[in-house]
């Protein structure tokens, strides 16, 4: 499709001065109530709308978590890793189910990590030096020793450090538990033996004594507790030898066999592999997080975007959608969009539309035909599209009088009319009359019908009805406020076609301005969405009772 397809169409229409295939709109009217807008909103395809418009957005996030992630990798020191491996043999107190746990929490306490530190000479406590380092049992009987440092030698040196600490403190608790079983017994035995010299002498000294009843039952009672000391001193001095003969020499084995299995070896370093990782989660984090604010704002949004929730909110058919207009923001106002060979713009989104409103524009054959455009939200669209079907009319010979009411007066600044005031001004080829009212006029009433008596008509409506031909065209740019009403566009135009754009104006807004053009007495055409989606699917016409 080329651009030649999006020459403005101007109608001079008869009666209501709609074109035929838009009359079936005429019997669409305003609902009273107001229209679930939410309905249907959350689908799949509108999430992945809200994600493609959104898509500089949540891609600027992606980058910004790229480069925190190599700001991460740069900034936090590479960590070499050497491991050795110990192969222990369990002592005659231990048990074999609970060695391995025993063993591995041994080797990751501060007394260990700190005889590790006091071997290496390090500055750093015995707490910063644990975090450096793992024991990990994976038999009963063979412990693995993973050790961070700064460098590959580091490593090594540390690992070799801890399982040294660890092989002399484990050798030490367990000769040292060895040593207190056979101090407890020789002193079991010593106090058993004590017990066993006062029992002898006590029965000594009743020997001695004249016989009696009473004596045989002590020496009884005595002699039992003799019998009963003397077996277990006998005992204790036989677990005391056994000590000696059995146990310290297991104990003594187990320390022996208790070695470095693998010697401390570095592990292969890559330094690519963490770059690698640190940056891709930085993306992917950024990429998330991004498309998460995309999504949940799109949820919680009250911006009207579909085509049925404009026509509904706004008690009007939308007629004509586009897809979104880009128009540079660095360009001077007065050059919106220029385009080449005397026209306005060349951008095919604003032409359709100003062929669009060319089509709309009723016929009149007792006065001046006008249209009144009334933007929403964005003014440099509308005053783009009004002008580009202004120079097409005067081009083809009409008197056509542009009102701006804006303000900044959009339009007016396309043709280089800059100030206040009534004035004709050439451009793209042709001349048009430009009107702007003074700054302090927000509401002027204009030149058509009756003004309201509270209302006084001003010198600029009086400029603005002379330079109106009676053949001629009257299109109006105008903004409506809530706060100052919009009785004052009917004295303009008795026809308006509203201008949204998608994602930009709430319900409550676009419902204000469509009732505020119905009681100012002017009628509400159509209204033009810009920016729509491509997965709406929804007509934008109004359905009512009376319709269906």
């Amino acid at each position: 499709m080329t651009e030649k397809d999006y020459t403005v169409i101007r109608a001079l229409n008869g009666g209501n001065g709609l074109p035929e295939r838009l009359a079936g709109y005429d019997s669409f009217a305003a609902p009273n109530e107001r229209h679930d807008f939410a309905e249907g909103l959350v689908s799949l395809g509108f999430i992945r709308a809200a994600i493609r418009r959104r898509a500089r957005f949540w891609f600027a996030l992606a980058v910004i978590g790229l480069v925190a992630g190599g700001g991460f990798y740069s900034s936090s020191p590479a960590s070499y890793r050497a491991t050795t491996s110990l192969l222990l043999t369990p002592g005659p107190y231990e048990n074999i189910n609970t060695a391995a746990s025993n063993d591995q929490a041994m080797a990751e306490s501060r007394t260990v990590a700190g005889l590790a530190v006091k071997q290496l000479g390090l500055q750093e406590g015995a707490a910063s030096f644990l975090a450096t380092y793992t024991a990990a049992p994976i038999t009963e009987r063979v412990v693995i020793i993973t050790v961070n440092a700064p460098s590959s030698a580091q490593a090594v040196q540390r690992a070799s450090a801890v399982a040294t600490a660890f092989l002399k403190f484990r050798a030490e608790e367990m000769l040292s538990e060895q040593q207190l079983v056979l101090a407890s017994l020789n002193q079991q035995a010593g106090e058993a033996q004590q017990h066993l010299n006062s029992l002898n002498t006590q029965i000594s000294n009743l020997t001695a004594q004249r016989s009696s009843a009473t004596q045989d039952s002590e020496l009884k009672s005595l002699r039992a507790q003799r019998t009963q000391v003397t077996g277990t001193l006998t005992n204790l001095q036989q677990a005391a030898i056994g000590n000696q003969t059995i146990t310290k020499p297991a104990t003594v084995a187990a320390v022996n066999g208790s070695v470095v299995l693998d010697p401390a070896t570095p592990l292969v370093h890559s330094r690519l592999k963490p770059l690698v990782l640190d940056v891709g989660i930085g993306f992917i984090g950024g990429l998330t997080l991004g498309m998460a604010i995309v999504v949940i704002q799109a949820l919680v949004s009250d911006r009207l975007r579909r085509r049925d929730n404009v026509a509904q909110a706004l008690g009007a058919p939308v007629r004509l959608s586009t897809g979104p207009i880009r128009l540079s923001r660095w360009r001077p106002q007065s050059r919106w969009g220029l385009g080449r060979g005397g026209s306005v713009t060349r951008d095919a989104g604003v032409l359709r539309i100003a062929a669009h409103l060319g089509r709309v524009v009723p016929g009149n054959s007792s006065g001046v035909a006008s249209l009144a455009v009334v933007p929403v939200d964005d003014l440099r669209v509308p005053a783009l599209a009004l002008m580009s079907l202004a120079v097409s009319c005067a081009k083809d010979g009409r008197k056509v009088v542009v009102a701006d009411l804006c303000d900044g007066a959009p339009a007016a600044r396309l043709v280089g009319a800059r100030h206040p005031g009534t004035g004709t001004v050439t451009a793209y080829g042709t001349s048009l009359v430009i009107a702007v009212p003074d700054h302090d006029d927000v509401a002027p009433a204009g030149p058509l019908g009756s003004v309201l008596a509270a209302a006084r008509r001003s010198s600029f409506a009086d400029e603005v009805a002379e330079a109106c031909d009676p053949a001629g065209l009257l299109f109006t740019l105008a903004t409506l406020d809530p706060a100052l009403g919009g009785d004052h566009l009917v004295t303009w135009s008795g026809d308006a076609v509203v201008m949204v754009t998608a994602g930009q104006s709430s319900w409550t807004k676009i419902r204000g301005v469509g009732e505020m053009i119905r009681l100012s007495g002017t009628r509400l055409i159509s209204a033009v969405l810009t920016g729509a989606d491509k997965t709406d699917e929804s007509l934008g016409a109004i359905v009512t009772p009376e319709t269906v």
